[in-house]
């Protein structure tokens, strides 16, 4: 284990993460890659980019509002625009910004309407910063945006193109202080991963499962509890992406997602468990859910291409699906940083024909999906993988080589049941003879 894991303090007595090296070193590759291209300045609203430039963050109830912005020039320094106590914010408490922390307000996913003016003075506000640099008539890149906005841009005369790739790509690979982070914020996940387990048992609902989960993340100090999916039961097959209120019930699979974020870096983080006991077809199944996800780990490695962990995939078909895309995410990869999905996506629907090289840096998540022969259970699991300069290293650590089964406290006569058995027991030999004896007495043909 190369990676450290450490409190969740900072102390004077060892070095852990460095935030200042954290911000000046995302900083540095965006713009690196912006003098490298043929755009003339970043506009970003999309708050990880925002936070990834600035370092900035004024709470996740904003993450989809697209009403916070940055602007980041050609050989130059950052300007944000933020809610207007929280421009005053930064300029007092964060120094690497100052001054060009201003508040600024678009249209808050169209609750201003456009006689308002706030498109235009977004455009305006863009447009006089490009002017005073030059840039004006360079092409300005854009990751996501409001239309209104978008068209007002283009009525101050500039050349919107897609920023949005350029942004993806120096996410892409990660810095020390980032990898850090994402195995912090892995750690966390491990932590409510044991309190579920010891939890779990017949009567326990879905929801409450997500109840349990969040309260230790945000315990343990996440910022944010993006999604808990919590399906059991027959919700395992087809996978439904969501929790319900279903009540666990003896012999019942299950199987967990849990998406947080720590300091903004995200967990995608699958484990599966059976509750009391589990029966063949799913213990059949978790082991080749488990064969398919250690055959593409073992591929993560630098020089490798993502066209090769896809291969060793199964097609749609193998496992009742017409197309990749009629099954896509089921058997996935996915860089993983601010965002739960990042460069590079590995999917048979896309990395054959479009491979992409595997780097040092880069941090995965894995995750596999197989139903059951039975039709309704189903096995789903998910590691998270740094790229390290010799091969790759785990950061996922709650077990799951074999099927964790939950709750398994009943004892018979003869002793403990068996772990791995079937909800309707195959008959005995006495109940066999039971029934043919009952036949010849009462001269009922046998079936």
């Amino acid at each position: 284990m190369a990676l450290k894991t450490y409190g969740t303090m900072a102390v004077d007595w060892e070095e852990r993460i460095d935030f200042d090296r954290l911000r000046r070193e995302r900083l540095a590759r965006v713009k690196d890659m912006l003098a490298r291209s043929e755009i003339g300045a970043l506009l970003c609203f999309d708050m990880n980019n925002v936070r990834y430039i600035t370092a900035t963050h004024i709470g996740t109830w904003a993450q989809d509002k697209i009403s916070r912005f940055t602007l980041l020039p050609q050989n130059d320094e950052p300007i944000l625009w933020d809610f207007g106590s929280a421009a005053r914010h930064h300029q007092l408490n964060c120094s690497w910004l100052g001054e060009r922390s201003r508040a600024g307000i678009p249209l808050m996913r169209g609750a201003m309407s456009p006689e308002m003016g706030r498109a235009e003075d977004v455009a305006k506000k863009i447009r006089t910063e490009l002017e005073k640099r030059g840039l004006h008539k360079e092409p300005l890149g854009v990751d996501v945006v409001e239309l209104p906005i978008l068209f007002a841009l283009q009525r101050e005369g500039l050349t919107i193109v897609d920023g949005q790739q350029l942004m993806s790509d120096a996410r892409e690979i990660k810095t020390q202080d980032e990898i850090s982070l994402l195995n912090h914020s892995a750690m966390m996940v491990d932590a409510a991963y044991h309190e579920l387990y010891m939890a779990m048992k017949p009567g326990m609902r879905e929801n409450e499962a997500v109840g349990l989960v969040s309260k230790v993340l945000y315990d343990l100090g996440s910022e944010y509890v993006e999604g808990v999916n919590a399906i059991s039961g027959e919700r395992c097959s087809p996978h439904p992406h969501v929790f319900s209120d279903r009540v666990l019930r003896p012999g019942d699979p299950v199987y967990y997602d849990v998406l947080h974020s720590y300091m903004g870096y995200r967990t995608c983080y699958y484990r599966s468990f059976a509750i009391g006991s589990a029966s063949h077809a799913l213990n059949d199944a978790y082991k080749r859910c488990r064969d398919y996800l250690d055959a593409s780990i073992e591929l993560i490695r630098p020089g490798r291409s993502t066209s090769e962990v896809a291969a060793v995939w199964p097609k749609a078909q193998e496992f009742g699906f017409p197309s990749e895309e009629a099954c896509f995410a089921l058997q996935m990869g996915h860089g993983i940083g601010l965002a739960i999905w990042e460069k590079p996506m590995i999917s048979r629907l896309v990395s054959l024909d479009h491979p992409h090289e595997i780097k040092p840096g880069m941090v995965f998540a894995l995750e596999t999906f197989w139903p059951s022969k039975d039709g309704w259970s189903a096995a789903r699991i998910e590691e998270e993988i740094v790229v390290t300069p010799t091969g790759h290293e785990v950061i996922t650590r709650f077990p799951a080589e074999k099927l964790l089964v939950a709750g398994a406290t009943y004892v018979t006569v003869d002793g403990p049941l068996p772990i791995t058995r079937e909800l309707e027991a195959p008959p005995n030999k006495e109940v066999v003879a039971m029934i043919a004896a009952s036949a010849r007495a009462e001269g009922v043909g046998a079936r």
